[in-house]
């Protein structure tokens, strides 16, 4: 299990967890394959952070999506994103 895959099994039903692998897994594979075709990593990342944003807002709203948002830096600094990411 890498770091990335231990950082989402933190919590959740076995259900939920088994939903966040596999979103993982194919993320990566989706994010190692377009590096792999010259897209720029900051490019990747700037786009996955839109990407994501755009669909929790669409799911929750702006108001809830934004009060999520509050606790990205903190969550930042205490080190739940930092991952290697594998680039094949």
């Amino acid at each position: 299990m890498d770091t990335a895959t231990q950082n989402l099994a933190s919590r959740g039903t076995s259900d939920e967890l088994e939903q966040k692998r596999l979103a993982l897994v194919r993320l990566q594979d989706a994010w190692a394959e377009a590096f792999h075709e010259g897209v720029d990593a900051d490019c990747l990342a700037q786009t996955s952070l839109f990407l994501a944003l755009a669909e929790l807002v669409s799911t929750y709203g702006e108001d809830a999506t934004a009060k999520f948002s509050e606790n990205l830096p903190a969550k930042i600094r205490n080190g739940e994103f930092s991952v290697k990411i594998s680039r094949q």
